[in-house]
């Protein structure tokens, strides 16, 4: 992106991250007096939410051009009230995610595809559209929502082929952000949006809300699809009444960026195999075959264009199906699996020939596959293809349907990928929402000039077991750590689960590892049972290379284990 452009995104994130978001403003009607007024409250600092001429939850410049555009032009209307009704187009929705317009419809086919803008008037309604998979069983019809001014105002899982959907009624002129968006996934069928009937004076009453500033493509299986992220459990089975788009990593991910969104994703699909029950390679469900498609279903299957749909970034979160074919050889499918990897990520750059691309894997383990990521991410020797390895989800934050994540991982998962696509554009970024301990070095120091004398384990699952002979002369003698960690200014929660002998005393502390500055302290004494640590605390200073210690030494014969280590930065 240019420079221009990474300014306006470094502000915008910054109004992302502090919450602060204004009402849709009311513009009862556009005269020069309300132009003046809104000239002045820009100059003086003064600007009301009545002024957000454009409805974008922003007052600046662009509100003041675009009310006085619409007053020369007169498009602000006549007076005279009528009733329309209007087509979605180009010129007066702005298109969110992969859309086909076909007809007299616009269908929104992959997850998260949206239809955005403006509508004033006194009443106004939405008519849309159902294909086929309106018919299917209930359980697997296509589902969307409806928002007016944010606030959700429908949420159906279609059943008929036609609905129409009340967006506001009154004798007041309103005007209003619009947005229908569909929640379900693009293996489930589409939802179109057919016409907008306003009741209205203005000629042109429905505008596209503008578009941000940074747009990123999400390519993906059922995670980005948020499959059974509001099912009630793991052992729920699927259906599309609990799959929401709206609670996937990739569409809070946007909202925490202020982009714009597309996504690519198929519930059960891979790189080099689909799904597979019996690790026999199914090729009839993969993503690359469809990428450059609007989807898969053969009424969707127009090209997409990617000169006029432009991604800043791509984000690749597949190999979770392809596991269940590659994992039953490592030695012969891995390195199919990267062939097929860089074939992809080719077509992708291919398509994309200016975007920063990020690899990753790992929400619902398979851990084993992300080296062969790596090594296709090597192989492709670009600089702006990046890879992690997602943290697996922590089954205390609950599970979604079939043991998919649940809407609290989603959150967590949104968190750590807004930190990586700004790490790979070169963005100022909060780390809000971060656990700051993931990834961190887990170790302990054993001071034998102090007499210490314990042995130690490190788990899989990063938890830590010491198991002291001899506690030395000092509490410092042992020190279990988590280390590595930068700490921005903010406010941290603390959390961690023990098991101590009963009565024994651990201090411990967050501290400066160069400096030993002390940045917060603190003690548990155990009880013989497992045991949960909650503490908060707050950095006025940025501090580097931290470390939480747990002091161990000057006790004999003690066995302590730690687990589930987390520091959250909340704010």
């Amino acid at each position: 992106m240019k420079q221009k452009k990474l300014y306006a995104l470094c502000t915008a994130i910054g109004l992302a991250v502090s919450t602060i978001a204004l009402p849709m403003a009311a513009v009862a009607a556009l005269n020069t007096d309300f132009v003046r007024q809104l000239a002045d409250a820009l100059v003086s600092d003064t600007a009301a939410v009545d002024h957000d001429y454009n409805a974008d939850s922003r007052i600046n410049a662009i509100d003041l051009t675009d009310a006085k555009q619409d007053l020369l032009s007169g498009s602000q209307g006549s007076g005279e009230v009528a009733t329309q009704t209007i087509a979605v187009t180009d010129s007066t929705c702005k298109h969110i995610g992969r859309t086909l317009a076909s007809g007299d419809t616009t269908w929104l086919v992959q997850s998260g595809s949206a239809i955005e803008c403006t509508v004033t008037g006194t009443e106004a309604v939405v008519t849309i559209a159902g294909d086929g998979c309106v018919y299917s069983d209930a359980k697997y019809r296509p589902r969307y929502a409806v928002y007016v001014d944010d606030a959700l105002v429908a949420d159906v899982v279609m059943g008929e082929p036609e609905q129409t959907i009340e967006l506001f009624s009154g004798t007041t002129n309103r005007t209003a952000k619009v947005k229908i968006i569909h929640l379900s996934e693009a293996n489930n069928g589409a939802v179109g949006v057919k016409s907008f009937t306003v009741t209205s004076a203005q000629s042109d009453p429905i505008k596209p809300t503008p578009k941000k500033e940074l747009q990123i493509e999400f390519v993906g299986d059922s995670i980005t699809c948020a499959y059974g992220v509001e099912a009630d459990s793991q052992y729920v089975s699927f259906e599309t009444a609990t799959e929401n788009f709206t609670k996937s990593y990739a569409y809070l991910t946007a909202e925490l960026l202020d982009a714009d969104y597309s996504a690519v994703s198929y519930s059960g699909h891979g790189v080099v195999s689909g799904y597979s029950n019996d690790g026999a390679i199914n090729t009839d469900s993969l993503v690359p075959p469809y990428y450059t498609q609007v989807g898969s279903f053969t009424e969707y299957a127009a090209d997409w264009d990617f000169t006029e749909n432009p991604n800043d970034v791509v984000v690749v979160n597949l190999g979770t199906n392809d596991h269940t074919y590659v994992s039953k050889d490592f030695d012969t499918r891995g390195p199919e699996f990267v062939d097929a990897y860089v074939d992809f990520l080719t077509l992708i750059r291919e398509k994309n020939p200016d975007a920063v691309i990020i690899c990753t894997v790992g929400t619902m383990g398979c851990e084993d596959i992300y080296p062969y990521i790596e090594e296709a991410v090597a192989e492709m020797g670009d600089e702006k293809i990046t890879s992690f390895l997602s943290a697996t989800q922590n089954m205390d934050n609950g599970l979604g349907a079939d043991w998919h994540p649940s809407a609290y991982t989603h959150e967590l998962c949104a968190y750590v990928m807004a930190d990586k696509i700004c790490t790979a554009l070169g963005l100022p970024w909060s780390k809000i929402g971060l656990d700051m301990a993931s990834g961190a070095t887990y170790d302990v120091r054993i001071h034998q000039d102090l007499g210490a004398n314990a042995s130690f384990y490190v788990g899989y699952d990063m938890s830590l077991w010491v198991n002291t002979v001899t506690g030395g002369s000092d509490p410092s003698a042992i020190e279990a750590y988590v280390g590595g960690m930068d700490l921005p200014i903010g406010d941290y929660e603390l959390n961690f689960t023990h098991s101590a002998p009963s009565g024994l005393t651990v201090p411990y502390a967050v501290r400066e590892t160069d400096t030993g500055k002390l940045l917060f302290e603190g003690s548990f004494t155990g009880a013989g049972v497992d045991a949960v640590v909650k503490e908060t605390f707050t950095l006025s200073a940025a501090s580097e290379n931290c470390e939480l210690v747990f002091f161990m030494g000057g006790n004999d014969s003690t066995n302590v284990t730690y687990k589930k280590i987390s520091l959250f930065k909340r704010s």
